[in-house]
């Protein structure tokens, strides 16, 4: 790939078999750092036996208080190809998985297509994103991804500099996001309810930052149509030794429930994860030879 400009940052980096330019820094090898079931997403998405997840290296956008840094910070990771990838799937399907999701996949997505024109799961296949996507990009995957499960991250500028490094989050991702909705609509489920079709906003409260979340949720109730779920996580833990001060802690139940009661007034549909969530136990284990059916 002479000039990648897959993501909003549209680098032009150059970006070969072996090696990656660009703020990525990824090849255009698959690099994957875990193939798994996982358990722990929302119950339409991960039902009674999981979801398969598969965890792409990298990241387009590298928030400072990422989770998963070892991989968005770090690319850790091993090289796949897509028929390498295309027998994975078949693996997770094999396993009962209710749907297959696609982690941080942006800087992959002409690979993953050659997968999965190797081999469809008979599943709903869903991608997870950051939301910070070009809808040009997204296009690619019209018709091919069931779900849409976005993060909506920072509505300001300023927080979104201050945690991304762009400005330009909230103005990439709303489109972005608008064009999930267009492709896919509101949720559709099958008999045990899991989403088989639509987009599912994801919102993470930060510490000292309800004000941001409201706003982010006013933008979902007035903009986007009726139906579309907002699963509002209150999980932050300070990781990857982040030293922004208002960030160093997690969040009080006092600011949980201020956002909460705002989604609710709203009357926006959606899923709550509460205060329990909050703990570094729910990241998965990474690039080791367990990380991989």
């Amino acid at each position: 790939m002479e000039h990648c400009e897959l993501c909003p940052r549209m680098c032009g980096a150059r970006r070969t078999e072996e090696a990656g330019g660009g703020f990525c820094r990824l090849p255009e090898t698959m690099q994957i750092a875990r193939i798994a079931p996982h358990l722990w997403e929302e119950p339409p998405i991960s039902g009674t036996h999981g979801t398969g997840a598969v965890f792409f290296s990298g990241c387009t956008l590298r928030c400072i208080y990422c989770q998963n840094s070892e991989i968005s910070h770090k690319n850790a990771g091993r090289p796949f190809t897509p028929a390498q990838l295309a027998e994975k799937l078949k693996r997770l399907v094999d396993l009962g998985m209710e749907s297959i999701s696609f982690i941080t996949a942006t800087p992959f997505i002409p690979k993953i297509l050659e997968a999965l024109n190797l081999y469809r799961p008979p599943v709903p296949l869903v991608f997870n994103t950051s939301g910070f996507e070009r809808v040009e990009t997204l296009r690619m995957l019209e018709g091919v991804m069931d779900v849409y499960l976005p993060d909506l991250k920072h509505y300001s500028p300023s927080m979104s500099r201050l945690c991304t490094g762009v400005e330009d989050y909230f103005k990439k991702t709303g489109p972005a996001i608008r064009e999930m909705v267009r492709q896919r609509g509101t949720p559709v489920y099958n008999e045990k309810g899991i989403m088989t079709s639509g987009v599912l906003i994801r919102h993470l409260i930060l510490p000292g930052s309800t004000g941001e979340s409201m706003k982010l949720l006013d933008w979902v109730h007035d903009e986007l149509p009726p139906g579309i779920p907002v699963s509002l996580m209150s999980q932050y833990v300070p990781c990857n030794d982040v030293q922004v001060p208002g960030l160093k802690r997690r969040i009080t139940r006092r600011e949980y429930e201020r956002v909460q009661n705002h989604m609710l007034a709203l009357d926006l549909p959606g899923f709550y994860q509460g205060p329990t969530s909050a703990t570094k136990d729910f990241i998965p284990e990474f690039n080791t030879d367990a990380s991989f059916v």
